[in-house]
């Protein structure tokens, strides 16, 4: 077994191993005056210290001037240092050792800032309207120092949107101004810890105006320079991003992250959005962000690729302990980080791999584990985590002893507790071997057995759920020895709160009363009644006389509408504390109906209808409205006489003996003060002046209904278990009922949840449920109740007029139940084997939640067990889960624990390691000859494969494809693009295109000119030979004009020109139709019908038109097709087509003109 020491006072005389208390911090210094480095430590006997620095042994006494504190291990200065302060850098570690080990503290760096070296005078000239940079080059210190840019007299530079200090402590100008002209910029660099503050030498800066206006200038880097940069930051610590600009007119920033949204909470922009800060970095925090720098001369974008990463940090750290020998001893050492530590162990500062090995010494997955062990493995163990950000190290002792057995608590304690609670009887003892306890109750051995009974590990007794049935004398003994002390327990009976506040409804300016009146057992305190509305404490107001506290009672005075709410009476004891809520509702007279109409007109009744006005809290239970007798009116043939009218007669069916009448001369007759619900025997006779006619039969009718009168009673309430309760009541007086009883209403009223402790009742709202049930049930069941909750019932009966009064209000709460499921389950992982899950608390504990029941076990394996995590804390809210499967998804069941029960879980899935996909947010850079692929790797996915598709829109290729990408990769060149272009992309995963997009290159483009028909030899050959015919069909015509012959005029009228003859357009250039072809053929005679053959006006018309037009169209043509731009990209695959020689060719659209889209550059 082993122990702690846990009460020093008793151990006085004991040996101790060494314990750094104070660690050494790292520090730079500027003079001699400023060296101190701390070391504390405790043990018994008192340890001696030393030093290290780089490794070699380091004795302060021996340098003048350094002395070191008697008793400790810390060194300063107290006399004049001789000699280079260069000669103290270095790494620095302070042994604390005794007999019984060596501690070794962290490890702390020392450095020195050389002094300020003279400075030549820096003189800088401008022009305005430029950019400048002054430089402030502070000495480098282990800890930024604190910038500070001021003038002579010690007034801050001015920073704003044109002027901003940098991170590196310079000042940059977006474009200077004849104002800035000055000869004492300077830099004042203050180093906080070293108090101390250094002035840089002063700069002068001259603005010179231009003879000519300043031009503006588009926005460019300053600071970053470039359009991407890659930032590294630490979880826990700040990140700050600068975006420094030039241009002018001054250019505004602002601030996007490219993959998500930036948290506000943690982000903050500083030095007019040049600086973007993140505070408290997490690991979502990884990804792009982007600041945009905007004037009216353009627009420049810089990109910021930000991974999280983390020094490391202890998950569990090894404790320190006395063993006894022959036992198993294991030191947990486990750390995390970004990237993941190493983990090594050392033994009184000297690494574990240096000392001769033992098989009684393992170390498995960062533990160390030492069996049997003796006396000489008594010693400091040093964990040391490292990783690129850092060094951690923690010292723990194995001190192996063997100390006779002690209790360490005094005899006859007297314990007291309520009904209920859980108490604790308290027997710690001291020893190695670690004493072993044992429990008695009136000498009985089975206390154990019970299971509200358990020994916890440092010899303490719980009972959970103490009754009276527990109390007595207990023994704590020490096994194999005759150590034991008695312990009395008592249990008094809980507080109960026997008149608890009720709802009261109250109206505007009357006075409230709650009593809390409650049953304390006569051993406790007096109680202290603790009043609050809606979870705020009460106080007692003088002034105002608004609350006045009188023993039980609250007494709220002069109520108005802010008076409503929730208010609780907590009663209050020395050993436990109960509390019980009422309600304050402000009620007031109902307003008046409006808009009352009388519609549906029928032989004898009529529809009425009306708005409702404000109920004020005070629900309307019924209108008055006076019972009328109606009849039809009869014909006036009938009237048989002069002065007819109605005799109505009416009496109650019950009470009345004699007949009530009256006379009317039209229906209806309107009768009042008759009571609800009444019963009557009805008859009307018509009369005139000559008498009455027959007398009629009575007929029975009802005056009209009311709202019930009483309420149900001996309303009763039994609980059947955590969430159903069975309600009772006694039927109503029937004449109550003032109408026909068409049941009864159950209002049951949940008021929040007896987990006052948690703080919800304040926020829960008051839900409420009206269950129905027939005339003749006095008793219902009711389910889905919540467990653990304040409830409030009561009863109504019900006509068709509205309900009666409400019963008295029967409150009660529901026990408690098993939990409902956690609200959240998030799983997060940072390395190969480890899945840290992270769960908030069920919405519905149900009851006191007690702790977590964690399963898990591997997706779609059949072998593979269930695993089970007991967690028995209720605030723990994430366990990390070790030495899982990398290639496996896990299925997690997370519930709720209470004294019912387990809850319902929350079930999710997941992995260490993700499935691998594409990346889902590429960055483009788009250059001329090139492309530049840039995206953020997902933590922990597997790489997967993808390629880039594209296609040259321009030049009529094919699609080409890049080389397979890792997605785990950051970057990719797509080379080998032509300058000027556009292009589209295509991005492709498993044969699926995941992301479509299109570019531009950069640069002049060059148009590939196509060569056009009217350039190739053929074309010539054949306008040859065409000019060629027409000579011969000219010369035929001389001759034959010659000859005498003449063509009439109809012939000339009638006869068509050639088509070949015809003006060449632009619409009609480049075509070919076999129609041309056939109608040529099918003529008769080149000069029968044309008039080519015609008189010499004729002729003459066409020598000077016809072909005049044609050589300008063709000329014209030609030229156009050299000059024309390319107005549609052609389809590559019907470029060929493009011929006059191929008869498939369709007609150009009129977008093209029948020209070609691209001609090749002539020479």
């Amino acid at each position: 077994m082993s122990g702690c020491f846990t009460n020093t006072t008793v151990h006085h005389n004991i040996k101790k191993p060494p314990v750094i208390t104070t660690q050494p911090e790292s520090i730079t210094v500027f003079g001699a005056e400023d060296i101190l480095l701390t070391c504390e430590a405790s043990g018994n006997p008192p340890p001696d210290f030393r030093w290290t620095k780089d490794g070699e042994e380091f004795i302060p006494a021996n340098y003048s001037g350094l002395s070191v504190s008697p008793g400790s291990g810390t060194f300063m200065t107290t006399g004049v240092v001789s000699g280079p302060m260069s000669q103290y850098k270095g790494k620095y570690i302070c042994y604390a050792h005794n007999t019984l080990g060596t501690a070794v503290n962290s490890i702390p760096t020392f450095q020195y800032a050389p002094a300020q070296q003279k400075e030549q005078k820096v003189k800088k000239k401008v022009e305005e309207g430029e950019s400048v940079v002054l430089k402030c080059n502070p000495p480098f210190s282990t800890v930024p120092p604190v910038i500070h840019w001021m003038d002579e007299r010690m007034h801050h530079i001015e920073l704003n949107d044109r002027v901003t200090q940098g991170r590196d402590g310079n000042l940059y100008f977006s474009h200077v101004t004849v104002d800035d002209t000055r000869i004492d910029y300077t830099c004042n660099v203050q180093y906080l810890s070293a108090r101390t503050i250094l002035s840089k030498e002063p700069i002068t800066l001259t603005v010179t105006t231009s003879n000519s206006v300043v031009r503006s200038r588009r926005p460019q880097m300053m600071r970053p320079s470039g359009t991407h940069s890659t930032y590294h930051a630490l979880r826990g610590q700040s990140l700050e991003l600068e975006c420094i600009v030039q241009g002018l007119p001054t250019p505004t920033v602002q601030w996007v992250r490219k993959d998500g949204q930036l948290s506000e909470s943690r982000t903050s922009r500083h030095l007019s959005d040049r600086l973007l800060r993140i505070s408290n970095i997490s690991d979502s925090d990884g990804g792009e962000y982007q600041c945009s720098v905007n004037n009216s001369q353009g627009k420049v974008t810089h990109t910021y690729t930000v991974s999280v990463e983390a020094a490391p940090y202890w998950t569990k750290e090894p404790v320190s302990q006395l063993y006894a020998p022959g036992e198993t001893v294991r030191l947990d050492c486990q750390a995390d980080g970004i990237p993941s530590p190493a983990v090594t162990w050392s033994i009184n500062g000297k690494p574990i791999t240096g000392i001769d090995s033992t098989p009684r010494r393992t170390v498995r997955d960062g533990a160390l584990i030492l069996r049997d062990v003796v006396f000489t493995d008594t010693a400091v163990y040093q964990c040391q985590a490292h990783n690129k950000h850092g060094t951690i190290l923690v010292n723990t002792y194995i001190f192996v002893i063997e100390l006779p057995p002690q209790i360490l608590i005094a005899d006859g304690q007297k314990y007291n507790f309520t009904e209920g609670q859980k108490a604790v009887l308290q027997c710690q003892t001291f020893g190695s071997p670690r004493p072993k306890v044992t429990w008695e109750r009136n000498s009985s051995a089975s206390l154990l057995a019970e299971p509200r009974v358990n020994l916890l590990t440092n010899g303490n007794l719980q009972i959970t759920n103490v009754s009276h049935g527990d109390e007595g004398l207990y023994t704590c003994s020490v096994s194999n020895t005759n150590l034991s002390i008695n312990a009395d327990l008592d249990v008094l009976n809980r507080t109960v709160i026997l008149s608890p506040p009720g709802s009261l409804r109250v109206q505007p300016g009357k006075t409230a009363i709650f009593t809390c009146l409650a049953q304390v057992d006569p051993k406790l305190t007096p109680p202290h009644i603790q009043w609050k509305r809606s979870g705020q404490e009460l106080f007692q107001s003088f002034a105002e006389d608004k609350y006045t506290f009188e023993g039980p009672d609250l007494i709220v005075a002069n109520v108005q509408t802010e008076d409503e709410g929730i208010y609780t009476c907590e009663v209050i004891t020395n050993l436990d504390r109960v509390e019980a809520s009422g309600s304050i509702i402000v009620v007031d007279r109902p307003d008046p109906p409006t808009q009352l109409q009388v519609s549906d007109p029928k032989d004898r009744n009529v529809t009425l209808s009306w708005t409702a006005g404000d109920n004020h809290n005070s629900p309307v239970i019924g209108r008055s409205l006076d019972p009328c007798i109606v009849t039809d009116e009869m014909d006036r043939r009938v009237f048989n006489g002069p002065e007819f009218h109605y005799k109505v007669f009416w009496r109650r069916v019950v009470g009345d003996t004699t007949w009530h009448s009256n006379v009317s001369t039209e229906p209806p007759y309107i009768v009042t003060e008759v009571g609800n619900f009444s019963a009557f025997q009805i008859k009307v006779q018509a009369a005139n002046q000559k008498g009455e006619g027959p007398e009629p039969d009575p007929v029975t009718g009802y005056s009209g209904e009311d709202v019930p009168l009483e309420a149900p009673k001996n309303v009763g309430m039994v609980l059947l278990n955590s969430s159903a309760i069975s309600v009772t009541w006694e039927p109503v007086n029937q004449k109550t009922v003032r109408g026909h009883l068409l049941g009864y209403k159950i209002h049951l009223t949940r008021f929040g949840s007896r987990g006052h402790h948690q703080g919800r009742r304040a926020r829960e709202p008051e839900t409420s449920v009206e269950v129905e049930t027939g005339p003749k049930e006095e008793k219902r069941v009711l389910g889905g109740l919540r467990p653990y909750s304040h409830y409030a019932l009561t009863v109504t009966v019900f006509n068709s007029k509205g309900e009666g009064p409400p019963s008295k209000t029967l409150s009660f709460e529901t026990d408690e139940g098993a939990p409902g499921p956690p609200m959240s389950l998030l799983l997060d992982s940072h390395a190969g084997t480890e899945m840290t899950l992270h769960w908030t608390p069920p919405a519905q504990p149900n009851g006191v939640l007690k702790g977590y029941l964690l399963q898990y076990q591997i997706v779609k394996s059949d072998d593979s067990p269930m695993k089970v995590e007991t967690i028995d804390d209720h605030k723990v809210t994430h366990l990390t889960l070790k030495q899982l499967d990398p290639h496996s998804r896990y299925r997690f069941h997370l519930r709720g624990r209470t004294s019912a029960g387990d809850g319902e879980p929350i079930t999710r899935e997941g992995a260490t390691t993700l499935d691998g996909a594409p990346p889902s947010n590429i960055s483009l850079s788009v250059g001329e000859k090139s492309v530049n692929l840039s995206w953020v790797p997902g933590q922990r996915q597997r790489s997967v494969g993808f390629q880039v598709q594209y296609l040259n829109k321009q030049d009529g290729g094919k699609w080409k494809q890049s080389e397979k990408l890792n997605s785990s990769a950051s970057f990719y060149q797509l080379k080998g693009l032509t300058p000027g272009s556009q292009y589209r992309l295509k991005f492709t995963f498993s044969n699926n295109t995941f992301w479509e997009t299109e570019i531009s290159t950069k640069g002049a483009g060059v148009m590939d000119v196509r060569t056009g028909f009217a350039t190739q030899g053929w074309f010539i050959g054949l306008v040859s030979a065409i000019v060629l015919l027409l000579l011969v069909l000219l010369i035929l015509c001389f001759i034959k004009r010659g000859k005498g012959g003449k063509y009439s005029v109809k012939d000339k009228e009638e006869g068509q020109i050639d088509s070949e003859a015809r003006p060449m357009k632009d619409e009609t250039f480049g075509e070919y139709s076999d129609n041309e072809e056939k109608r040529t053929a099918s003529q008769p005679s080149l000069c029968d019908e044309s008039k080519l053959c015609t008189s010499d006006d004729n002729l003459h018309g066409y020598n000077n038109g016809s072909i005049a037009v044609t050589e300008v169209t063709m000329e014209d043509s030609l030229v156009s097709q050299y000059s024309r731009p390319s107005e549609a990209t052609p389809d590559p695959g019907t470029l060929q087509d493009r011929s006059p020689l191929n008869p498939n060719t369709t007609t150009p659209t009129p977008t093209t003109n029948g020209l070609p889209n691209s001609a090749a550059i002539l020479d």
